[in-house]
């Protein structure tokens, strides 16, 4: 045991990098190589060979979140994205083995969608800050107090959490789900938790009135209006993408914002010659490997859960089968209900975006 955790007795053996493994990764490494030391490439592509080799063996995939590290992202990750393209990949996925290189929640949602699955995570002390500011409780109470209003849950939340709520969403789609609620429940306001600004960023984009938790990711509160007059003055032809996750002043200076994979295709598409990414580092470098043309400046802000995963434990997981996620099948029953009335919402035409190029000015919210 370590810090109240289950540690594997099975440590990661010992992996040369020979010749063979040397000529056999040479592909990744000339697309890593601005981004990972040749010292680490040493340790790091034996063990990419033989994660993937782990993976054929067992019928395994691995779904890589946009805040891995990019020896994982781009290196073992068979499907990589925001939370949302994870799920719907979970969801379809017909391997017999989901290995889920992110945090808890995102590994309770593929159980969730794919309960005939063996679902592992390498870490279970990978965590969010967002998934325990709010509990079943706290949602049984909210319900109490707003009887009749539909309940849209940020997918940042544990099981418990999606069972007591009427329906999920991501950064991407969080506008339309909250739009399509108001729709279906015949009503004018909904309870978007927990993330107090993504809820207020999301009332700027619609006509409905938002009710809001007072939670908050601990990567994204940390940027600060401040930090955006600093890095405009710093870097004036810079290009600025924020998470809607970042406080409203952050929003208000940025040029775009929007979800992991808005930003992504957004740096894919126009190209900016200089970009910054208000958001955890790690999402910086995994788009940097396909977008060599572009400067990125990084404001660097880590998420301490999303980098309790490395190659070493996803190695172990598969070797082992350590550590299963598993969900009480009640549980589950009920948050599938909410997950799956997300999933089944046509994809946006496009990721939300949350800037003020959409917004309408000074939207209030009401917080619990």
């Amino acid at each position: 045991m370590r810090d109240g955790f289950a540690v594997s007795e099975f440590p990661v053996p010992a992996l040369d990098f020979t010749p063979a493994v040397e000529a056999e990764t040479r592909p990744l490494w000339e697309k890593l190589k601005s981004r990972v030391t040749p010292i680490e490439w040493r340790t790091q592509a034996p063990l990419i060979l033989a994660i993937n080799a782990l993976k054929r063996e067992k019928n395994a995939v691995i779904l890589a979140h946009n805040y891995m590290t990019p020896e994982i992202f781009h290196g073992v990750g068979d499907y990589v994205g925001d939370s949302l393209g994870l799920a719907r990949e979970a969801a379809r996925s017909d391997a017999a083995i989901i290995v889920q290189a992110g945090v808890h929640f995102m590994a309770e949602t593929s159980k969730i969608l794919a309960p005939d699955k063996t679902v592992l995570i390498p870490d279970l002390r990978a965590g969010c800050s967002l998934a325990s500011s709010i509990t079943a409780a706290d949602v049984r109470l909210i319900k109490q107090r707003y009887p009749g209003v539909p309940v849209v849950t940020y997918v940042n939340t544990s099981a418990e959490v999606k069972a007591e709520t009427d329906i999920c969403c991501t950064s991407a789609n969080a506008v339309q789900v909250v739009e399509a609620a108001a729709a279906e429940w015949g009503v004018d306001r909904v309870i978007l938790i927990p993330d107090e600004y993504l809820a207020k960023n999301v009332a700027r984009q619609t006509e409905i009135k938002i009710i809001a938790w007072q939670g908050r990711c601990e990567v994204h509160e940390r940027f600060t209006g401040a930090d955006m007059a600093e890095l405009r003055e710093a870097y004036p032809n810079a290009e600025i993408l924020a998470h809607p996750e970042c406080p409203t002043d952050v929003i208000e200076a940025s040029d775009f914002t929007g979800s992991t994979a808005a930003m992504s295709d957004y740096v894919m598409r126009r190209k900016p010659k200089q970009v910054v990414l208000i958001t955890e580092c790690s999402m910086a470098d995994n788009v940097a490997v396909d977008a060599p043309e572009t400067e990125f400046v990084r404001p660097c802000n880590l998420c301490p859960h999303m980098k309790r995963i490395t190659l070493e434990n996803i190695y172990q997981t598969l070797l082992t089968g350590q550590f299963e996620v598993t969900v009480d099948p009640a549980i589950a029953a009920r948050a599938r209900a909410a997950v799956q009335r997300m999933v089944d919402l046509p994809p946006p035409l496009k990721p939300a975006r949350y800037d003020l190029v959409k917004a309408r000015h000074h939207v209030e919210v009401e917080l619990i």
